[in-house]
């Protein structure tokens, strides 16, 4: 019988709130409904449990997990009617580098450290993955800070036998994965790229912070995507689209005789559903590759993560 995954999580926004709710949801419907695998090395998406979570939030902190989620600025929808309470209660995060023993002792015991932060804080990142690294906890850094691309961090936890996971999620199905896919079909049928551009509009907090600190995110994108010819628009915060994510796409090529094609598209999700429905793969695989004591990166996340190590910070 699996042993089931022990996560602890940083940051109780929309994201985690998706994922906490998704667990739930999962365990007591048994629905497949926008599961990709439903297990990775004998682990079932309700094999997994969050048994420590951290925030900054006043609001939050001391508060059970499960009443946490709900908490403003969080907007995701509720996927139950209730949540039994969880018996996890909130503690006090990270504001800096101070502290990496407390985190280090609070996650003990646990699997895999899941840092859902906002992104554009990179000291604290760091500090957090020092804190597994000590504890000997797999990291997951689903933020465009610069953590799995460190060279002599990623070096660190290979030589530990800790496995470093990142950087940046690409949503389940999101303006990334589209954007790359839409491409790589122009080239397989042999059209030429003239010009490209992505425009990413959305309610949630971290849309929020994104759009006053976007100096790690429009690389990650432009990763993510693969080319040099695609701009990314600066990113837009509309509280009104609360959890949802509306995307704007413009692929412009060239055709036989260097006929024209022009293709414009609009995209619509939910944001945080889409970061569950990656996060609950990368915690499988951090967990089962912690488990078989292989250290360092697990080349298997690759295709869920915009920036893995070896692209542009």
């Amino acid at each position: 019988m699996i042993e089931n995954v022990r996560v602890a999580v940083v940051g109780v926004g929309n994201n985690t709130s998706a994922l906490v709710q998704g667990l739930a949801y999962y365990r007591e419907t048994g629905s497949l409904v926008g599961i990709h695998r439903p297990e990775i090395a004998g682990i079932g998406v309700g094999d997994v449990d969050v048994v420590t979570a951290f925030a900054l939030s006043d609001a939050k902190v001391g508060k059970d997990l499960h009443e946490a989620v709900f908490l403003p600025p969080n907007n995701f929808p509720r996927l139950l009617p209730e949540l039994a309470p969880s018996g996890v209660s909130i503690r006090r995060g990270l504001v800096d580098a101070d502290g990496v023993g407390r985190i280090a002792a609070a996650i003990e015991g646990a699997d895999v450290l899941l840092y859902s932060a906002p992104s554009g804080r990179t000291v604290t990142a760091r500090a957090y993955a020092e804190a597994a690294l000590a504890a000997r906890v797999a990291f997951i850094n689903t933020t465009s800070d610069p953590i799995a691309r460190d060279s002599e961090l990623l070096d660190r936890f290979t030589a530990a036998g800790v496995p470093l996971v990142g950087d940046d999620l690409a949503s389940q199905f999101g303006t990334s994965v589209l954007h790359r896919t839409l491409l790589r079909l122009l080239e397989e049928r042999g059209l030429t790229l003239v010009s490209s551009y992505q425009v990413n509009l959305g309610g949630t907090e971290d849309f929020r912070n994104l759009v006053v600190n976007d100096n790690t995110k429009k690389q990650s994108k432009l990763n993510a995507v693969g080319s040099d010819k695609v701009d990314m628009a600066p990113l837009g915060y509309l509280p009104q689209l609360e959890s949802n994510k509306v995307a704007y796409f413009n692929i412009e090529a060239q055709g036989w005789g260097g006929t024209a094609v022009s293709l414009d598209l609009k995209l619509k999700v939910h944001d945080p559903s889409g970061a569950a429905g990656v996060n609950i793969d990368l915690v499988r695989i951090a967990a089962a590759a912690r488990r078989a004591g292989r250290g360092g990166y697990p080349a298997e996340a690759a295709e869920l993560l915009k920036s893995p190590p070896g692209t542009m910070v």
